[in-house]
């Protein structure tokens, strides 16, 4: 007979430190000649990023050891952190950004030597930064976007296109960078040069546009000295996002635009008509879809350099894509048919490569987390060559996710993963319901994936269920279903996340008393705010919150590339000035009577503890169960494994106290009133 134990007090092997150490995936994959190249992260490692390098032999180990921490920092977020090429004497040459200092270094691994500077640092506002990187060997250069400050503020701040050399001659003299565009853009993405170098294709955008509000794809030539001229756009504009572009082997533009409403593929000629070409189909300056779907081949771009799909040298089309969940697929260009890799797979990162015949990806499953896979294009056969993670634990754990589709207010339709309580060797007894926490994503502009996250299975394999809701203005759904949160954030994410827990509680799912809510960054905004104005939940757990839109979205409150993200969550602050103060958590920190989890960096730039402690100072002396836990060191999000640890294991210890759970194995959470 299988033991039987209340919900909540399950024992489990997956313990706050293997969910730490087993926290985060790997990213910005690339192939190296024969080699394979990603970056993973490291929690045990203060949380640093490694480059990894797989050797055409399978063995595969960190390029650099701590504290080099491969990592960039444009937009606050970063982007693709390095570039590397295989050469016929003396190994490859990779060029990095090196977190602490985002400066540019060049190595070359299979020499004698240290990884040695190529740009220099600045002494204004947050300095120099470097992303997107693109080797230029016949220029000797590296060819890149340049994150530029000008002032103290957030907001002071250029970016253009820059070509560094590769000699190191401006790691000391910044008039050595060169400036390859104008600088008319307030934000690009870095330059794809054109088979015959003739070309450069790369996005653009501008305040107040996000890059999935409105992009515009821009071309330009190189002249003699590689400045760009003639940069003239040439698809996109405000009402158009394009994601990606590239340059396919025969000198026609690949993008991804949503111009139908959906991120599809798009295929152009950007040379003049000319009769007698081989392709005249795609008539100069004529976007010819490829394949047609409602479904997503892009999505937001977050970081700078996200790399949705891959030309690949036979004329195909390596693709991510999908509705929801997506698939690794290859496209066949000329009749739009899409065959898909075999595999367990269900989400794929925006980080595909391609040489030759060889795709290489980063996937996951519900069973798996996630990978390194290589895909081969002729055989079809897929392999996983990196994986940062080895199963440490029995899988009969993992938890058992259920995709879901509930009905919101106005009959609207909110897709949300569900993952009830599962444990092998414990059932709970028959009368009794589970406590389930809704987990609300970051962004807003973003998507939970279907895949193994131990963080959830942390709750699910002790008797606490999870449902991961993915709100209107989700992406993954089309832009309709992004749109529905314009002008409308901090209404429509809390109504579709109250929606789905009232009818896990009115189907008989969840414990309606023993319901909570959890989310970090744009999520944590909801979170706060649901807590302040709903009557759902029994407490909450708050991470690196919005919580005061008036001082989040003045000059000093955040950074540059979403100082302008609320014209369109909540409208333009001179038309609606009171919509800033009426729906901040700030606002309503008075109504929250239920306890309550506080989890922020000190460090972080995003999103700054002094509107923490402003929300505390407003829910002070009110007998409000709650605790506030600070980490120096950490930014937006958590790397570290000790911050990981005590945060889950805080989590854990306000729904024990809350829900009536004994947990003696955790440590006690102190909650002040």
């Amino acid at each position: 007979m299988v033991p039987i134990g209340p919900y909540g007090t399950w024992p489990s092997p997956i313990d706050a430190e293997l969910a730490a150490t087993h926290d985060g995936s790997p990213d910005f994959a690339g192939i190296v000649g024969e080699e394979v190249w990603w970056t993973e992260p490291r929690p045990t490692e203060g949380g640093r990023r490694a480059l990894v390098r797989r050797r055409a032999d399978g063995t595969a180990r960190s390029l650099l050891p701590p504290p080099w921490n491969v990592r960039s920092r444009v937009i606050e977020y970063g982007g693709v952190p390095w570039a590397a090429a295989a050469r016929d004497t003396g190994g490859p040459l990779v060029v990095f950004v090196h977190f602490p200092d985002q400066r540019l270094y060049a190595y070359e691994p299979d020499g004698p030597g240290e990884p040695r500077p190529l740009t220099p640092l600045s002494a204004v506002g947050e300095g120099l930064r470097w992303t997107d990187p693109v080797l230029v060997a016949g220029r000797g250069e590296v060819w890149c976007v340049l994150e530029e400050f000008t002032g103290d503020a957030p907001t002071d701040v250029r970016r253009v296109l820059a070509a560094v050399p590769l000699d190191g001659s401006a790691a000391e003299d910044r008039g050595r960078v060169r400036e390859l565009s104008d600088g008319r853009h307030r934000f690009v993405t870095g330059p794809r040069l054109s088979p015959d170098g003739t070309r450069a294709a790369y996005l653009a955008w501008d305040h107040p546009n996000m890059p999935w509000d409105g992009t515009e794809l821009i071309l330009a030539e190189p002249g003699e000295d590689g400045v760009l001229t003639g940069a003239h756009p040439v698809a996109g504009g405000p009402g158009e996002s394009i994601a990606q572009v590239e340059w396919a082997p025969d000198g026609r533009l690949l993008f991804s635009s949503d111009r139908t409403g959906w991120w599809n593929l798009y295929r152009m000629d950007p040379a003049p008509a000319d009769p007698l070409s081989s392709h005249p189909a795609d008539h100069a300056g004529t976007a010819v879809a490829l394949c047609p779907r409602e479904e997503e081949f892009g999505g937001p771009l977050w970081q700078i350099g996200r790399r949705w799909f891959q030309p690949l040298d036979s004329g195909l089309i390596a693709v991510v894509h999908g509705r929801g969940a997506t698939a690794l697929g290859i496209l066949d260009p000329e009749s739009g048919e899409v065959v898909d890799a075999a595999g367990p797979w269900t989400a794929w990162q925006a980080t595909l490569a391609a040489h030759g015949s060889r795709v290489v990806g980063v996937g996951a499953s519900p069973r798996t987390a996630a990978e390194v896979v290589e895909l081969d294009t002729r055989s079809g056969r897929t392999r996983v060559v990196g994986r940062p993670h080895e199963d440490v634990v029995d899988p009969a754990y993992y938890p058992e996710p259920q995709i879901r589709t509930f009905t919101g207010p106005g009959g609207r339709d909110i897709h949300a993963l569900v993952y009830p309580p599962h444990h092998p060797g414990r059932v709970a007894p028959a009368e009794e319901l589970p406590p389930y926490v809704i987990r609300v994503h970051g962004g807003p502009t973003g998507q939970v994936p279907l895949v193994l996250d131990l963080e959830i299975a942390y709750f699910t394999s002790r008797g606490i269920g999870v449902a991961e809701v993915n709100y209107g203005g989700s992406t993954g759904y089309g832009r309709e279903y992004r749109d529905r949160l314009r002008e409308q954030w901090g209404v429509v994410d809390v109504e579709d996340c109250a929606a789905v827990a009232r009818a896990l509680a009115d189907e008989g799912t969840a414990d309606p008393r023993r319901l909570a809510v959890r989310g970090g960054s744009a999520g944590g905004w909801t979170a706060a705010l649901s807590l302040a104005t709903t009557d759902v939940y029994a407490c909450g757990t708050v991470l690196y919150p919005v919580l005061d839109l008036t001082d989040w979205s003045s000059p000093e409150g955040t950074h540059d590339f979403e100082s302008r993200y609320m014209e369109s969550l909540i409208g333009p602050r001179a038309a609606f000035p009171g919509r800033y103060a009426q729906r901040s958590p700030i606002t309503h920190a008075e109504r929250i009577n239920t306890p309550f989890l506080l989890l922020q960096g000190l460090d972080d730039p995003i999103c700054r503890p002094a509107q923490c402690e402003r929300f505390l100072a407003r829910t002070a002396g009110r007998g409000v169960p709650h605790a506030y836990l600070a980490f120096e060191g950490e930014g937006h999000g958590f790397r570290r494994a000790d911050t990981l640890i005590r945060a889950l294991e805080a989590e854990l210890s306000l729904y024990a106290q809350t829900f009536g759970i004994d947990r003696p194995d955790i440590p006690l959470l102190e909650l002040d009133k």
